[in-house]
């Protein structure tokens, strides 16, 4: 099995994946699951991991009293997982992008193409832009970069991080909690992951036809 193949099974069967990894390592998935979202959130050029179907995803299987798992844990690891991600990205944007854009290794990593639209949504948006992000995928990994290459400061930058967030995991999270165990939920679940994906990007291809449009 490819890398691509691998990535697409474990985004449309997240959820056997997951059970997977509990069976697996136990507690120490807490720690691994935290670590994707960081790698997610931090890592500019890995913007194709697994997000908000993740986060509804581990916490619908904290909800289900079978597999002993702290849903709590998972909420907190994912909200620091997403915020020292955010601080990272910055980080890579304000001190090492200058030197590294030289290499032309540097830039094959990073999609230039994503990389534009996300410097393009920051521009209209403006700081708001960053909490908007976080709710978008792919255009969420380059946020806090562009942020950074355009001078943005960075304590106003964790402010609004900070906020997008708090909000992104209480709104995945909570959904997963509340509503992953249902049993119309665990019946379509990878058509309701499926979904998740789609309504978080409609935005970005809302953009996209209109930047068509424009030219």
């Amino acid at each position: 099995m490819s890398l691509i193949q691998f990535l697409i099974s474990f985004v449309l069967h997240i959820d056997d994946h997951i059970v997977q990894i509990v069976t697996t390592f136990g507690d120490w998935s807490y720690v691994i699951l935290f670590a994707v979202i960081f790698i997610e959130t931090g890592a500019v050029i890995l913007p194709f991991l697994p997000g908000d179907s993740l986060l509804f995803a581990a916490s619908a299987l904290a909800a289900n009293p079978a597999y002993h798992l702290n849903p709590w844990v998972f909420a907190l690891g994912f909200f620091f997982a997403c915020l020292l991600g955010d601080s990272l990205n910055f980080w890579i944007g304000k001190n090492v992008e200058r030197s590294l854009s030289k290499h032309a290794w540097f830039t094959k990593l990073i999609d230039q193409e994503s990389l534009a639209k996300t410097e393009r949504f920051f521009e209209k948006h403006g700081a708001p832009a960053i909490i908007l992000a976080r709710f978008m995928p792919i255009i969420r990994t380059f946020a806090p970069f562009a942020a950074a290459g355009s001078g943005f400061p960075y304590r106003h930058f964790i402010k609004y991080s900070l906020v997008g967030c708090t909000t992104w995991v209480l709104i995945c999270c909570g959904g997963g909690h509340f509503f992953g165990n249902l049993p119309f939920v665990q019946e379509h679940f990878s058509l309701i992951i499926i979904g998740i994906i789609v309504v978080s990007l409609i935005p970005a291809v809302i953009g996209w036809m209109r930047s068509k449009l424009a030219k």
